[in-house]
């Protein structure tokens, strides 16, 4: 981070009422950050031709921090557009998606579950590569590479050694023996070599899924690549209450941008019903990455008590709006 301010990319949908949020919290914390707001999206294309401007990419380059909300997408695309957070994560070389999944005082919460998800974020079937196809098969590259597999191990070795020292790698090796042979290689020996004293288990995938809905609560930090991790950590986030509870970070070595993971829910936009915990767990997440422990500790447990009380948005079965919550927070973080 090379200065105090976070970058805020609301984009589209209930992200334009969530993300601002961030902003009263942090004057309350009082941690000497200040945010400010950039355009990003869909509705950010059709007024400028580009879904991530120049200058909204070089404010995050320069802060180092973002926080991004959502982006609509044209259904069965349009042309010029590109998603921006995957442009984000391959121009910024963002390679880990890191997704927690933690038990929460709420009624369609599973609970004792507290675990780690780390995605790897750039390579997998999410490349920008050619595609071949002709009127009745379509072929797409998949990429897994040395170094890629490498970093996300570090990483995850890294989150393993400041949890419960359990890392459990999810793979396809059995099958797919060259591209999830090599990840599975590399992130073990990098791993071990990293962190000696930590636990790695090797699990396959689909296993790997039926165990985290029969016993979540066994798992500490989980490495996958890239297509795996994205369907496994919904499959999470659905044990603990849903998308609308799940934060995320897409982390770089040089930037880092925070993410709820509940997409733009145009059905609900506009109508003060989203959901605000996945961003109020985000920007958690940065705080206590930012060195900011003490802050981050008192928003998830304010948050926490304003759950227990029933104040929670319909998605959770509650009957609060999104302002309600935020309230009910910021009250008790000022008390």
């Amino acid at each position: 981070m090379t200065n105090n301010t976070i970058c805020l990319l609301p984009g589209d949908g209930i992200g334009l009422e969530v993300i601002p949020i961030t902003t009263e919290i942090l004057e309350v914390l009082d941690v000497g950050l200040t945010t400010e707001s950039h355009p990003i999206g869909w509705r950010c294309f059709n007024e400028t031709g580009t879904a991530l401007p120049k200058s909204t990419l070089d404010a995050v380059i320069h802060s180092g921090i973002g926080l991004f909300g959502a982006t609509s997408s044209p259904t069965g695309g349009a042309p010029g557009y590109s998603s921006p957070i995957i442009d984000l994560r391959q121009q910024l070389n963002l390679y880990a998606n890191v997704r927690p999944a933690k038990s929460l005082p709420i009624p369609s919460s599973r609970q004792n579950i507290d675990l780690l998800i780390v995605r790897e974020n750039t390579e997998g079937l999410y490349i920008r590569s050619e595609h071949w196809k002709d009127q009745d098969t379509v072929i797409a590259e998949r990429q897994i590479t040395r170094a890629g597999s490498k970093r996300v191990a570090i990483k995850a070795a890294k989150y393993a050694l400041e949890r419960k020292g359990i890392l459990t790698i999810g793979h396809k090796s059995n099958v797919l023996s060259l591209s999830d042979g090599l990840f599975l290689q590399v992130v073990r020996d990098t791993a071990k070599s990293y962190a000696p004293d930590i636990e790695i288990k090797e699990q396959l995938v689909d296993s790997l899924a039926h165990d985290l809905i029969t016993q979540p609560e066994t798992y500490d930090v989980i490495v996958t690549p890239n297509m795996y991790g994205d369907i496994i950590s919904d499959l999470t986030s659905a044990l603990v209450g849903g998308l609308g509870v799940a934060p995320s970070a897409n982390v770089g070595d040089n930037c880092t941008i925070y993410e709820p993971v509940h997409g733009s829910a145009p059905d609900i936009a506009g109508k003060n019903l989203a959901n605000p915990t996945a961003t109020i767990l985000s920007l958690a997440m940065m705080l206590e990455d930012l060195g900011y422990d003490n802050a981050s500790n008192r928003l998830k447990s304010e948050l926490h008590n304003t759950l227990v009380a029933g104040i929670y948005t319909p998605d959770l079965g509650g009957e609060a709006t999104t302002e309600t919550m935020l309230t009910s927070i910021l009250e008790k973080l000022t008390k």
